[in-house]
């Protein structure tokens, strides 16, 4: 009879596992998983009748195909990017995937991002790509009281932080966040993700020990504390509307300020990987879902408060498969200051705009901060500049110093065909690895030599 059970339990797990397309490569892992989530998750007993309902359709769901799981090599030493694919020892692509993206729509233009006016910190100080810890275990450098594991996505570059039951997820390599900085990162749910699943919070509080206190924001607990969060609700297949929403906390059970907003931009599940981007300006917030701007709040962080703490807060699935992941965080601090820099000091560098993995194709998430540099440029009508590309140290010197000159060459045809600046002002040029501002040695450090800077001649 225990066999029986036992079987049946794991029959139910793979089951649910693969209605949200999710696929793991250790059964008894799953089953371990899958019966303390279970436990620990605070569900009501509405949500609990649908699951022991989806437990005796067992065979109906056997029925949905799972998306073929990509293997990937590459092919030797290549610039990494922020977004780029991770690689072991032996130079190959880790395999082992425990969740599918939807297939891609239309690849997004610099076009399409006309209305995108996010520009990014000036020097970045925080990156997490999860490319040093290894997929099934928790990253190193987070802390959290839930669980949670590094994963791949099919279909997406890189390693992921998939976040577990109802808790809190904080990056201790953050301690400090200054009156103006930027928050880049992507978001990802499984793909059948049910509306009645809580909303992913992104925090930034004051916390007097961190460490030992992070865990408060899991609920109404964070009440206690100064800070805001803003949360994200993908739309579901169901066709609920997707959602935003903010608030903002003065202290013991004192909320200040909160909202709440649909957004069109992550739909499940033809579209749910977005990148989520975060701008402060000592009390001004704007916040963006891929290229839509969610909100623009000039009064939401509050100057006197010492915000020295990032977190995610994850308040519970209502389905054992639904899960959030994110990936390619990436901190910048700094206020950018183009037309200064460019006009005044005749040098103006930036790491905010994106190129594809070892190629000069423009992410259309650079939108802003070339039409922030072709601002200054039609108003300093008689200015001429030198474009400079620059990469990192990976891969070898010619490569990178072939690439960086098509990077200038990118750069000058966006200018001249998005924004009509006149091809004669423009000059181009590529230094490859050769003038670091960074030592290429972390993360951080590589971001910041991934750049393109602007001289005036």
């Amino acid at each position: 009879m225990c066999k029986k059970l036992t079987f049946l339990f794991l029959l139910i797990c793979f089951t649910l596992i693969a209605k949200a397309q999710i696929r793991i490569t250790d059964p008894g892992k799953v089953a371990e998983r899958q019966a303390e989530n279970r436990a620990n998750q605070k569900v009501n007993q509405s949500i609990d009748k649908g699951f022991d309902k989806v437990e005796e359709g067992i065979g109906s769901l056997f029925k949905k195909k799972d998306k073929k799981v990509k293997q990937e090599t590459s092919s030797g030493k290549t610039e990494k990017q922020d977004s780029a694919p991770n690689t072991n020892e032996n130079n190959t692509t880790e395999s082992q995937t425990v969740a599918s993206a939807p297939a891609s729509t239309a690849k997004p233009t610099l076009k399409s991002y006309s209305k995108f006016d996010f520009i990014p910190g000036e020097k970045v100080v925080a990156v997490e790509d999860f490319s040093q810890d290894a997929v099934g275990d928790f990253p190193a450098k987070w802390n959290t009281n839930s669980a949670g594991e590094v994963v791949t996505i099919d279909g997406t570059e890189g390693k992921w932080l998939m976040l577990g039951p109802e808790g809190v997820f904080y990056p201790e390599f953050v301690t400090k966040l200054p009156e103006n900085f930027t928050l880049e990162f992507n978001l990802a749910t499984t793909s059948d993700f049910s509306f009645y699943s809580g909303v992913i919070r992104t925090i930034f509080a004051e916390v007097a020990d961190p460490g030992k206190n992070f865990s408060i924001w899991n609920g109404y607990d964070g009440y206690k504390e100064k800070g805001l969060e803003v949360g994200l609700h993908p739309k579901d297949a169901g066709g609920s509307q997707g959602i935003a929403t903010f608030n903002v906390f003065g202290g013991p059970a004192e909320s200040i300020m909160k909202n709440q907003k649909s957004i069109p931009a992550f739909h499940v599940p033809d579209h749910n990987v977005v990148k989520v981007s975060i701008w402060r300006q000592k009390s001004r917030l704007r916040l963006y879902v891929d290229d839509f701007k969610v909100w623009d709040l000039p009064k939401a962080f509050n100057l006197a408060t010492n915000y020295n703490f990032i977190a995610f807060s994850n308040q519970g699935y209502s389905i054992e498969t639904d899960r959030y992941f994110i990936s390619n965080f990436r901190l910048a601090v700094g206020a950018p200051d183009t037309r200064n820099k460019l006009i005044t000091e005749g040098k103006f560098s930036t790491t905010g705009i994106l190129f594809d993995v070892n190629s000069a194709t423009i992410k259309p998430e650079s939108y802003g901060v070339l039409k922030d540099i072709a601002n200054v440029l039609t108003e300093n009508a008689t200015v001429k500049v030198k474009v400079i590309g620059h990469t990192d140290s990976d891969g070898d010197d010619a490569g990178n110093l072939t690439l960086s000159k098509k990077r200038s060459e990118s750069v000058k045809e966006a200018l001249a065909k998005d924004f009509g600046i006149d091809k004669s002002r423009l000059e181009t040029d590529g230094k490859g690895e050769s003038v670091p501002v960074s030592p290429n040695t972390s993360a951080e450090g590589k971001a910041n030599n991934r750049r393109v800077e602007f001289i005036k001649l």
